[in-house]
């Protein structure tokens, strides 16, 4: 999560994703053949919380590395580690910049051993003049990213603190990172990285990414079983922590995006698109078979939205509208833009999905973040483990339940002094249904509701309130399309005015 307090262009960011044929001798640290084990990271991290952190220093001549010398700097196609197998795991390095100071180390696993790669300047091309090129040979790496079998494009990587992110229909988009810590709290927020990876090559579409992760406040183990799949990226991930200090808010299964505008939120638009967002809403899949459904907004001040839970189904940042002409980018293609669904592999119990954003005033900011906290809370000594899914993809419902969905959200001016209109579309619902429309509002009065179908649009619902706020401060409307006591959308949570 790129916060207020620490904004990084977004776009430094994530530019970089965008016939030696098994990796030299020369690349490789002259320590080899070092037995490796899962079990081994985890101690290594438990071993960690034992002494003081230490922040990993800062690469002489890094920071002389900007935008356009960081993508000038190619990583040469020839010295792609595992090219001679000709698939999906080909794996590509990318040097320090000024965005990315710290190295990372990186090692190879092979039948139980691990064999450390070292800094190679000759491993980039890069023009002469390029600050890449005065790193020198023991720069380190900034992180890797792993190519499809054609070479044409990566279907994963990791590259600062723990971020890391995947495409859908070749485009990427959000986030995810290990940990969230005190995300929410003005001035708190604490960002671990990665400080090792171990890469295991399993199959022609897979690989296996363990990472040591260090932190004032945690220490942790993780092991990413990465799979290319024709739905998309799918992730088994296994994290454990410990934590060195207490903490205010731990955040599991974060995932951070980029909301300016859409059509029913434009105060802030200064843009000729008509919108401009990597995803438009928050879902979350209750135990019960409950389906919550949060627009994204990009606020006036900074605001968290809290949704008590106990053992979900599944979370996640969607790009829900897929529509070209509803962002006329033909640069960038936001509709291609992946959603990202969690879904955790163990029971979760007692917990909050938790939704943090800040205003924003450009697409080069990621400005939500949403994750999981535990309701347990995290005290110094603590060991905290966590088994869930990522699925990266297209999905538009990834927690399908045969209920009607939100489409589109719609603002504006009623038509009566003081009195604002929402309107919710909802996709699925069949011709002759007259659901009944249930309402909850916090902070607001509702003047009159109405329920209709959409004329010449197939199985369209729309759903119109006119509601009075109290005193111009925003109201949080809860709403559901019902049949009796039975649901019959997803719950629409959307805070007007925010």
């Amino acid at each position: 999560m790129i916060s207020a307090m620490t904004k990084i262009d977004r776009r430094a960011m994530i530019a970089a994703s965008g016939a030696a044929l098994l990796l030299p001798h020369s690349a490789l640290a002259q320590r080899r053949g070092d037995a490796f084990s899962w079990n081994m990271v985890i101690g290594r991290a438990q071993r960690l919380t034992r002494a003081p952190f230490a922040v990993t220093p800062f690469f002489p001549g890094a920071d002389k590395i900007g935008y356009d010398a960081f993508n000038q700097a190619r990583f040469r196609d020839e010295r792609t580690i595992w090219n001679d197998k000709g698939d999906d795991t080909g794996i590509r390095l990318f040097p320090l910049s000024g965005t990315v100071q710290q190295p990372v180390e990186i090692a190879l696993v092979e039948n139980g051993h691990a064999a450390p790669l070292r800094y190679d300047p000759d491993m980039f091309d890069a023009p002469a003049g390029n600050a890449v090129r005065n790193l020198g040979p023991g720069a380190g790496f900034a992180g890797f990213r792993i190519m499809n079998a054609a070479r044409d494009g990566d279907w994963l990587s990791f590259l600062g603190a723990t971020y890391f992110r995947a495409p859908a229909q070749k485009q990427f988009g959000l986030s995810a990172r290990a940990v969230a810590i005190n995300t929410s709290i003005a001035g708190k927020e604490e960002f671990p990285r990665f400080t090792h990876f171990w890469l295991e090559r399993t199959g022609r579409s897979s690989v296996i990414v363990y990472a040591l992760m260090d932190s004032a406040s945690l220490t942790g183990a993780f092991r990413f079983a990465n799979t290319l799949t024709p739905q998309g990226v799918r992730q088994d991930v296994d994290a454990v922590l410990f934590a060195r200090k207490a903490i205010a808010e731990l955040g599991l299964m974060p995932m951070t995006s980029m909301f300016w505008y859409d059509q029913a939120d434009r105060r802030t638009r200064t843009d000729w698109r008509p919108e401009i967002h990597d995803s438009d809403m928050l879902s979350i899949a209750s135990a019960d078979g409950t389906v919550h459904c949060r627009p994204l907004v990009n606020p006036s001040a900074p605001r968290v939205d809290v949704f008590a839970e106990r053992n979900p189904k599944g979370l996640g940042l969607l790009q829900r509208d897929r529509d070209f002409d509803h962002y006329q980018d033909d640069g960038v293609f936001y509709e291609r833009r992946p959603s990202l669904w969690a879904t955790s592999r163990k029971p979760m119990g007692a917990g909050q999905v938790r939704l943090y954003a800040f205003p924003t005033d450009s697409e080069y900011t990621d400005n939500v973040a949403a994750y999981w906290t535990p309701a347990a809370p995290v005290r110094a000594g603590n060991r905290i483990e966590a088994s869930y899914r990522l699925d990266w993809s297209a999905a538009r419902t990834p927690a399908s339940t045969g209920l009607a969905t939100v489409e589109n959200i719609w603002t504006g001016q009623s038509g009566e002094a003081g009195v604002e209109r929402f309107l919710a579309d909802f996709a699925g619902v069949p011709a002759g249904a007259n659901p009944d429309i249930w309402v909850d509002l916090a902070g607001g009065t509702l003047v009159k509701k109405a329920g209709y179908p959409v004329l010449h649009q197939k199985d369209m619902f729309r759903m119109v309130l006119d509601i009075r706020r109290d005193r111009g401060r925003p109201t949080d409307i809860r709403a559901q399309l019902r049949a009796g006591n039975r649901p019959f959308s997803e719950y629409v949570h959307y805070p007007l005015g925010a």
